[in-house]
């Protein structure tokens, strides 16, 4: 049996509390009065909320020319409603979009379009969804270059079939081989998993300019603690970046591969919380519940995203357990696992991201900055299959930037606990003396082999070479030696600028088609942000 919801909940409300009402003396009655009349204007500024977001769904088609186009290809309606979903998403960050679906589109239509997001499902062995056979038809056979496109795929379909999401990857091929540019790799949905949904949001997010969009589930998070948390470039041209190391749970089994991901529960500053509570007038330390966990009110309220203005009077008055029910949580964030659980800890590589106002963003100013020694870090781990390690032990070319090298630092990790040693590292970032991420390892795995080669590039220092792309084609007769030696390459790092520059000067060594060859025989693999 469902339970019913926050809205349900307003209209049972009034008839249920003029029952209560009934029975209560005069003075109690009063008291109730107001509980359920603060209660009720709060479900109706939620409702009123989301109303404004629905109806802004109506206007899902922008006219400007930087618009992002989101389109679907359903079958059952489950591709167009994460269609809509995606499109409110980022429309609520402030991007104009337009959701069409495939049905709707042309070849005139895409060569326009710069930015395209894709949600698109498979049926039988491998078909188009019926709305979707007209484009297959219409465009896979044929149609002039998109350069200019730049492009991501949420692929939707079922792992019992033999053909597994099989339009979304002639969907991504197709667009590959027209010259359109991947914003990031497929996303292959199997039966609606919800982690690589919760990977899609990431990335909206990240598209977004970092906006706090809401999961679209309610997360359940295990529980770590705060290990150490060390600033690693101090003196720095660029923000600062922290290695944090987080503890399970007493007993807990520790269980990821190099390339998986943290998905970490944030909190607000608690400057934030105190400011909130104070302009509800309650009290931090009532006791409440919050997601089966008891603990105070100000603790669940960091966890929470208030109703924004002109709804936030609403929240007053209400008692603070339906308070916290009803509120929200925040949106996760993922990041690039460094570590192996044989390390002990689950560590990460973070930067902070300060937003205009000087506010730092909601999971980096909570890792590096808000949270003390011993904190509880609301974290689950995803398996990101897409950037697990080769099975054999095939060279490995590993590229990156800035943070990006977390995730590349464990697949060294893993590398060396293997014994594998055929391995080239390219990284970039801003000043040797400022910002060489984990040098002393870097140097150690150089001097034992690990490492047969390192090209680092620093941007900041006035040398010839200033980004990882720069490095790649500077050395493209060795980039192609290795490959033809059957080296797989793994990107990771920031999706904006050296994704795309880095791509741009594989497909310059190596060929085109070469490259896309790589990808589909998972020879190049990306995590990108």
């Amino acid at each position: 049996m469902s339970r019913p919801s926050a809205f349900a909940g307003a209209s049972w409300l009034a008839v249920a509390g003029g029952v209560a009402l009934a029975l209560l003396g005069p003075s109690r009655a009063v008291t109730a009065a107001g509980v359920v009349a603060a209660y009720a204007g709060f479900c109706g500024a939620v409702i009123a909320h989301h109303r404004q977001r629905r109806a802004s769904v109506a206007a899902l088609a922008s006219p400007a020319d930087d618009a992002t186009l989101v389109a679907y290809a359903s079958q059952t309606g489950f591709a167009e409603q994460l269609a809509l979903q995606t499109a409110t998403a980022l429309q609520g960050a402030g991007m104009p979009v337009q959701l069409l679906s495939l049905a709707e589109v042309d070849a005139r239509r895409l060569a326009a379009c710069r930015q395209a997001l894709f949600v698109v499902s498979t049926t039988g062995e491998g078909d188009a969804p019926d709305s979707a056979s007209g484009f297959a038809r219409r465009l896979l056979a044929g149609a002039d270059g998109l350069r200019e496109l730049r492009y991501g795929i949420l692929a939707l379909g079922d792992s019992s079939y033999a053909r597994f999401c099989a339009f979304g990857h002639a969907l991504d091929g197709w667009l590959q081989r027209h010259r359109a540019q991947p914003l990031f790799d497929l996303i292959e949905v199997d039966n609606g998993d919800a982690g690589a949904l919760r990977h899609w949001q990431n990335h909206l997010s990240a598209l977004s300019g970092g906006a706090e969009i809401a999961d679209w589930e309610r997360p359940r998070y295990g529980s770590w603690r705060l290990a150490q948390r060390r600033h690693l470039n101090p003196g720095s041209q660029g923000a600062p970046a922290f290695h944090i190391a987080l503890a399970p749970q007493a007993g807990a089994a520790l269980d990821w591969q190099a390339g998986d991901l943290a998905e970490v529960g944030p909190c607000h500053a608690p400057a934030e919380v105190e400011r909130l509570l104070a302009r509800l007038a309650l009290d931090g330390g009532t006791p409440v519940r919050c997601d089966g966990h008891a603990m105070t009110l100000a603790q669940a309220l960091a966890t929470r995203m208030p109703l924004p203005e002109p709804h936030f009077a609403a929240m007053q008055g209400l008692p603070p357990q339906q308070l916290v029910d009803v509120l929200s949580p925040l949106p996760h964030r993922e990041y690039s696992i460094a570590s192996l659980p044989q390390d002990g800890t689950l560590e990460l590589l973070v930067r902070q991201t300060r937003h205009g106002d000087g506010r730092l963003g909601l999971a980096s100013g909570w890792l590096t900055a808000h949270a003390q020694a011993g904190a509880r870090i609301a974290l689950r781990i995803r398996t990101n299959r897409s950037f697990h390690p080769p099975a054999d032990d095939r060279p490995l070319i590993l590229v990156g930037n800035g943070t990006g090298l977390a995730g590349l630092r464990a697949h060294l990790k893993a590398r060396a606990a293997a014994g594998q040693r055929r391995n080239w590292l390219l990284f970039g970032e801003r000043s040797a003396q400022h910002d060489g991420f984990f040098a002393d390892e870097l140097a150690a795995w150089q001097a034992d082999g690990t490492l047969q080669r390192a090209d680092l590039v620093w941007s900041r220092d006035g040398g010839a070479l200033r980004h990882v792309q720069d490095a790649l084609r500077a050395h493209a007769g060795a980039v192609r030696q290795w490959v033809d030696d059957g080296a797989a390459i793994y990107v990771c790092g920031s999706l904006q600028g050296m994704a795309g520059g880095v791509n741009d000067a594989l497909a310059e060594i190596l060929g085109e088609d070469t490259l896309r060859q790589l990808a589909d025989h998972g020879r190049y693999r990306r995590d990108v942000y």
